[in-house]
């Protein structure tokens, strides 16, 4: 009788000191958060360069508020959400809940929408027999309905193009979709793929570590032009320039800032190159750029204006797409001025006046990484979603699969055309 006394007092005890745990825990991790919110407000208010521009100074407050007072019923990634869905409200894409330091899951591929449809364009190994299929369900869920919920959060979003781009990347993430309600297991995802012919293909797929995933070799569906090389001695995957000789043109993959002193060597490298061959015809590609320093990229218009033989009147090209962003956005508007080029392609993620130059803080408990932007940029009189091309030209599934630049054979033939008047 002791003895089961003594057992039932001990249970008791344990619940008890369970219970105080927990509760302890919560009310740290309340605390925790409600240290994180005042210092996003604080620092957000200090260092933004116009905070209120698009939300109100009291609705971002009574957002917090009603933030701070849901905390005790929700967790990390509940609190994380209300933030991201907050932020975007602030209404520029320097402006983010950066999810880059927190421990998160994401599918095996990555996502792209071509022609309206989200396709897959990288995959791991395991997974590459999914290249270019069709996303349609995940869990059951329609994808247009994902995107949509998706949308809603996704962080660095500018524009309604970079929206795009930013639901693809954002849609992979696993914690996210289970606080989404898309999906009820992070690890394991239930999906549903189209192939050509509309035949769906069941799928469950694992979820891995992003920084598992980054580091992991690839399958892509890469986007060639005949003739188009990058040569084995260039310094960067990121920056490299091609001779086109029957065109009389020099094709240049910007897709990245080097520092000044390497854009320097880099402009005069070109500049030799143009001067000694006379060419006549400058392509600039600044597609995939996801930005750095724009004045980095002035430098390169500096030596490209030097050489003489190039066609100023009608001969210089900018590509641009969806993923030109910031400073790239920044570069393509003024090569239309300085270069008096002629963008083609897609109209860019980044507006051309707006908010940019991206600072940092990082918020003390739950380590999340804040941007804001520092600087107003007016590269332009009108104000547009994007820098809008002079020909516009979007990626087409028909050439995009068979891993041909259908935007860039477009230049090509202007320019065979101006060759044969």
């Amino acid at each position: 009788m002791i003895k089961e006394l003594v057992k039932s007092l001990s249970m008791l005890v344990v619940v008890i000191m369970t219970v105080q745990f927990s509760m302890f825990s919560q009310s740290k991790m309340v605390n925790d958060w409600l240290t994180d919110i005042d210092v996003y407000h604080k620092n957000l208010e200090e260092k933004h360069i116009d905070l209120y521009k698009n939300i109100s100074k009291e609705e971002f407050e009574q957002e917090l508020s009603s933030i701070k007072r849901g905390l005790h019923v929700k967790n990390q990634m509940d609190i994380i959400t209300d933030l991201m869905r907050l932020t975007r409200r602030v209404g520029d894409g320097h402006t983010s809940v950066s999810l880059s330091a927190i421990k998160k899951h994401v599918f095996p591929f990555e996502l792209y929408r071509v022609n309206g449809e989200w396709r897959v364009v990288k995959a791991i190994s395991k997974y590459k027999h999914l290249l270019g299929k069709r996303l349609f369900k995940i869990r059951g869920i329609n994808v247009g309905e994902v995107a949509k919920r998706v949308s809603e959060v996704a962080q660095f979003v500018e524009n309604e193009h970079s929206k795009i781009v930013r639901t693809g990347q954002y849609m992979t993430i696993s914690e996210l979709l289970l606080n989404l309600d898309v999906i009820d297991n992070y690890q394991r995802i239930e999906l549903t793929f189209l192939n050509d012919s509309n035949h769906e293909l069941e799928v469950v797929v694992e979820a891995i570590d992003s920084g598992d995933y980054y580091k992991r070799e690839k399958e892509v569906l890469e986007r060639k032009a005949i003739g188009v090389k990058r040569p084995s001695d260039a310094k960067h995957n990121f920056l490299w320039y091609s001779s086109l000789e029957s065109l009389s043109a020099v094709y240049i993959r910007f897709e990245s800032y080097p520092s000044f002193d390497e854009m320097k060597a880099f402009g005069a490298t070109v500049l030799g190159y143009i001067q000694k061959n006379k060419t006549k015809r400058l392509i600039i590609d600044l597609r995939n750029n996801g930005g750095g320093d724009f004045f980095v990229g002035t430098f390169l218009a500096y030596y490209l204006n030097l050489a003489d033989s190039i066609d100023w009147k009608s001969g210089v090209y900018v590509l641009t797409d969806k993923v030109t962003f910031s400073a790239a956005t920044s570069n393509a508007s003024q090569y239309r001025h300085m270069l008096n080029a002629k963008i083609v392609g897609e109209p860019t993620g980044s507006n051309p006046t707006g908010y940019q130059d991206m600072g940092q803080f990082i918020l003390p408990n739950s380590k999340l990484v804040m941007t804001y932007s520092k600087r107003l940029f007016r590269f332009q009189e009108a104000i547009t979603e994007g820098v809008q091309p002079d020909q516009v030209i979007h990626y087409e599934w028909k050439s995009y699969s068979k891993g041909e630049d259908n935007m860039l054979e477009w230049i090509f033939n202007d320019i065979r055309e101006e060759i044969g008047k």
